[in-house]
């Protein structure tokens, strides 16, 4: 495979590695370091746009959760941290820290008496709308330099990889 025609950082890696190692293939350390460099760079714009709706990429995440499970926006804790793939912990403390911005509300279930719901307040709800709105156009803009079909090339590529990489869905 070959890289890109002016040298990147993963280049330079690659290159050190030949000069030490010429004995090894390296080709999967140019992918996976390619992919690797590309998430860094892009959450680093991503958050960009998060910031600017005084928002962490977390607090992004619960509330898009809890934007597309669709009306009432309302989902169990445990159905929230399954999807965003964190611990109960983790979710308890963030869950704290979005019903002190008053970004959500927990309700009663009236399924289980014993648990409770976390629900988009109606100001969160306007907000994620936003956000979600922003997010999208600064996604466009740092993929805008990729043609359509290199884009379409792309992303059935990295599905592949993710089917392979990622647990079968239950």
């Amino acid at each position: 495979m070959n890289g890109p025609t002016q040298g990147d950082a993963v280049d330079s890696i690659l290159a050190q590695w030949r000069r030490e190692r010429p004995d090894l293939d390296l080709a999967p350390m140019g992918v996976i370091g390619r992919l690797k460099r590309c998430s860094a760079l892009m959450q680093r714009e991503l958050d960009t746009a998060f910031s600017a709706f005084d928002m962490s990429r977390w607090e992004f995440d619960v509330l898009a959760t809890l934007r597309r499970a669709g009306a009432p926006y309302c989902l169990s804790p445990t159905a929230l941290f399954a999807s965003l793939m964190i611990t109960s912990g983790t979710m308890t403390h963030r869950l704290q820290g979005l019903e002190t911005r008053g970004w959500i509300e927990r309700l009663p279930d009236p399924k289980d008496a014993r648990s409770k719901l976390v629900k988009l307040t109606p100001a969160s709800l306007d907000l994620i709308d936003r956000a979600v709105e922003a997010h999208l156009e600064n996604e466009r803009r740092i993929l805008a330099p990729l043609d359509a079909e290199s884009l379409d090339v792309l992303d059935a590529q990295l599905a592949e990889l993710l089917a392979i990489l990622e647990p079968p869905r239950m």
